[in-house]
C-alpha cells in the first residue's frame, strides 16, 4: 500500500483482505472482480467501506476501472515491498538474484535494558526489560544481512498486541525464525503501521565479521518501526551490504 495519513480500521482490514485475494490467486490477473452490491455481500461488508478499500487498490496499481467492463486485476500487480510490514527473510527472498527464501540464524536472543534506540523508538522507560534478537539472514551466497530487533516490553505488549506478545512466548525455534516473521503470522485482523528510514554507511569491524565481509564494505542501514494504532511494538536494524539481495520499497506522490 503506497504511505498515506492514518486510514480507518475497517477500510484497512477490507484492502488487505481484497490484496491477499488478489496475490494469492483468488482473484487472478486479468479477472474482473464482481459488481460492488456482489462483492459486498461476498464479505459482508458495507458498500462504503468497499468502495474506499477498492479506491485505494485501485491508487496503489492492483486494479484497474475499465467503462464498461468494471474493476480488473492488473496483469502485472505491482510486487509488496518493505511497508508491507512482510518477514525481511521472505520479501528479500524474492528480490532478484536471491535464489529463494532466505533462512534466519539466530546470533543472540536475550532480555537487555533499554538503549538510547530503544529508548526513542519504543518508548521504553529506564528499568524496563526488553526481548532482543541478533539474527544473520543466510541465501545461496552466504551470509546475507545481519538484523537487531527489539519488541516492546511484555506488558505493553499484552495491551497492545496479546496475539504478538503470545507468538513471541510460544516460538518453537526462535533461534531460526525473525521477530518481524512472528509478528507478520500474529497480525492477521490486526492493521500495523510501519515507519523506516534508509541510511549509506560501512559494516563496521564487528559486523564486518558477523557478515564475513570487510569492515569497509559499503552497506545501507534500514531502521524500522511497526506500531498497532499509535503503540510501538517493535524496532529493528536491518544491515545490508553490497551485493544483498535486493529491497523492494514503492513511492507515491
Amino acid at each position: 500500500m503506497a504511505a498515506g495519513g492514518p486510514r480507518r480500521r475497517p477500510v484497512v482490514a477490507l484492502y488487505e483482505r481484497i490484496a491477499d485475494a488478489i496475490h494469492d490467486g483468488t482473484y487472478p490477473p486479468g479477472s474482473t472482480l464482481p459488481s460492488e452490491p456482489k462483492l459486498a455481500g461476498e464479505l459482508g461488508v458495507s458498500r462504503p467501506a468497499l468502495r474506499e478499500a477498492l479506491l485505494l487498490l485501485q491508487e496503489d496499481g492492483l486494479l484497474t476501472v475499465r467503462r464498461g467492463v468494471g474493476r480488473t486485476v492488473n496483469a502485472h500487480p505491482p510486487r509488496r515491498g518493505f511497508e508491507q510490514i512482510q518477514a525481511l527473510e521472505e520479501l528479500l527472498g524474492t528480490g532478484t538474484g536471491a535464489g529463494g527464501p532466505l533462512r534466519v540464524r539466530g546470533l543472540l536472543r536475550s532480555v537487555e535494558e533499554p538503549t538510547d534506540f530503544t529508548t526513542q523508538h519504543l518508548l521504553a522507560p529506564a528499568g524496563a526489560e526488553l526481548r532482543f534478537w541478533e539474527s544473520v539472514l543466510v541465501g545461496e551466497a552466504g551470509p546475507a544481512v545481519l538484523s537487531h530487533e527489539w519488541a516492546a516490553p511484555v506488558e505493553v505488549l499484552e495491551r497492545a498486541h496479546p496475539a504478538f506478545a503470545e507468538a513471541l512466548r510460544a516460538a518453537a525455534a526462535p533461534e531460526r525464525t525473525s521477530m518481524l516473521g512472528i509478528l507478520a503470522g500474529a497480525s492477521r485482523g490486526v492493521p500495523l503501521a510501519g515507519h523506516s528510514a534508509v541510511t549509506a554507511t560501512l559494516l563496521g569491524r564487528r559486523r564486518g565479521e558477523q557478515l564475513g565481509r570487510a569492515a569497509d564494505t559499503p552497506a545501507v542501514l534500514v531502521t524500522q518501526v511497526v506500531r498497532v494504532e499509535e503503540t510501538p511494538v517493535l524496532a529493528a536494524k536491518h544491515m545490508l551490504p553490497t551485493g544483498a539481495p535486493g529491497l523492494a520499497v514503492l513511492q507515491s506522490n
